[in-house]
């Protein structure tokens, strides 16, 4: 069912590259023969605009994240990517966005179910989450240092001066010069790069088994950008934590990754590990993202950048058939008609795309 309009009552790294270069070639992670540490399975979300009329902003999205794992979810503002993210944190706007259908997995434990004081153990504990913005995600009337302490106090039942000294840890754990100093900073007085970087010391802070971070690298230029990913990175093998990745960024996305989901108006529309989904997309909406970067040479031989038409349409409005049609240089008749299922194009490698099969994306690349 394609229409994501309903009723309320509906149940419910190595060093960081030059943009547009392939990945490093690298093996893929193997499938863990272990089970996932979060399962996401048919996962919907819907937000309630009126009393009669929701919207479906995340729609039947699945993926797993084994333990040691790098996942990047890409696509366009608007996509679901935070949606889906926020879903998994429990931190949907309360009386507007719920989880209506679908299930969340944490280590084989349901979490959709979980009441309010459940889901704030697992939060930070279990889960971590870098948010976009450090400035407005960070209190500005308390100290880094305080906000730290208080996620290890309440998680790890330390003293006000064990988690002080916790949070000089992590200070320094993330590079961050001068930690027992900076410690007592507050936001405003932090660079944009040091913000960010108190951010993962404080999603690291009681050591979750899997850190979301999302956009973390948005608000930064590329000398500090490259030093978080590389320091996401070590930390990640220090660790041994799972990492979903979220951005509209495919150069990061090629540093940073094992395994790529792409979303596209609420739903996932192509899935595969990162080496399969550079050189063969097989998605004209993935194909359209890689088109659309950056290559070395380019500005020499005057071309450019491929810019995929339109903009993602609007969750009340969506067009009949495959939602990328209007806007895929490939549509035809058949893809206005039904609504396109996820196949199997390899054991790993999975397509929303009624034409798949006959179309030769590598070949458009390459002219």
């Amino acid at each position: 069912m394609t229409v994501c309009v309903a009723s309320r009552n509906q149940e419910a790294p190595s060093r960081p590259r030059c943009r547009g270069a392939l990945p490093v070639q690298h093996e893929e992670t193997p499938p863990s023969q272990e089970p996932p540490l979060l399962e996401v399975r048919d996962l919907q979300t819907t937000f309630d605009l009126t009393k009669t009329l929701s919207i479906c902003a995340v729609d039947g999205v699945s993926f797993d994240v084994h333990a040691g794992q790098t996942l990047a979810i890409v696509g366009e503002s608007g996509s679901g990517k935070s949606v889906t993210s926020l879903s998994i944190m429990g931190l949907l706007p309360k009386d507007v966005g719920r989880v209506s259908g679908g299930s969340i997995k944490l280590a084989g434990r349901e979490i959709t179910q979980l009441s309010d004081a459940e889901m704030r153990e697992i939060r930070g504990k279990e889960i971590g989450m870098i948010f976009q913005e450090p400035m407005t995600s960070l209190n500005p009337v308390h100290t880094v240092g305080q906000q730290i302490a208080e996620m290890v106090i309440r998680h790890e039942n330390l003293s006000k001066s064990k988690a002080r000294t916790r949070a000089i840890e992590m200070l320094e754990l993330v590079g961050i010069p001068e930690p027992a100093r900076r410690v007592d900073n507050y936001p405003h007085e932090m660079s944009g790069g040091m913000r960010q970087r108190a951010m993962i010391a404080m999603a690291l802070s009681c050591e979750p088994r899997i850190l979301i971070a999302d956009e973390p690298t948005t608000a930064l230029d590329v000398t500090i950008q490259a030093q978080m990913l590389e320091l996401m990175h070590d930390l990640q093998q220090k660790l041994g934590m799972a990492i979903i990745f979220i951005t509209h960024d495919l150069g990061v996305v090629a540093e940073v990754a094992d395994r790529v989901v792409v979303m596209y108006a609420a739903q996932v529309v192509e899935t595969a590990g990162v080496e399969d989904i550079f050189r063969n997309p097989r998605m004209p909406y993935t194909a359209g993202l890689m088109n659309s970067i950056p290559r070395l040479g380019s500005s020499i031989n005057k071309q450019r950048l491929q810019a995929i038409p339109g903009t993602v349409p609007a969750l009340t409005s969506l067009p009949a058939g495959c939602r990328f049609h209007p806007r895929c240089a490939f549509a035809t008749d058949i893809c206005k008609g039904a609504a396109p299922q996820l196949e199997k194009a390899s054991e790993s490698h999975m397509i929303r795309c009624a034409r798949w099969r006959e179309l030769d994306l590598n070949e458009r690349q390459a002219s």
